[in-house]
């Protein structure tokens, strides 16, 4: 578990530092204290239940990337990577794709 709580931590801090937060203020954005913060990010905590939904929120983080690392795409932020001399083909494909599903 320990590992699983750095890797956790590691997210947290880089999100943090995208943010341009310091520890002290990403602490009171959650409210927590500075020091229990510090522990999350080295590994040494674990969030709560209430607080993993919090930093979410606050640092506009996926669950998902949160807890595994992993990037949940949804399809329009899939659609949006395709060069716009596709789109028609990729509008198409899912067109089809929808109607088999029907």
């Amino acid at each position: 578990m320990k590992e699983l709580y750095m890797h956790i931590g590691n997210r947290i801090r880089e999100k943090r530092k995208v943010l341009g937060l310091t520890q002290a203020e990403a602490a009171e954005l959650l409210s927590i204290s500075k020091n229990f913060y510090g522990d999350i990010e080295r590994g040494n905590k674990s969030l709560s239940l209430e607080k993993t939904i919090l930093i979410c929120e606050k640092f506009n983080m996926d669950p998902t990337y949160l807890l595994t690392g992993e990037n949940q795409n949804t399809i329009c932020e899939l659609i949006k990577t395709c060069p716009s001399d596709k789109q028609f083909e990729l509008e198409q494909i899912i067109r089809y794709i929808i109607k088999m599903c029907q």
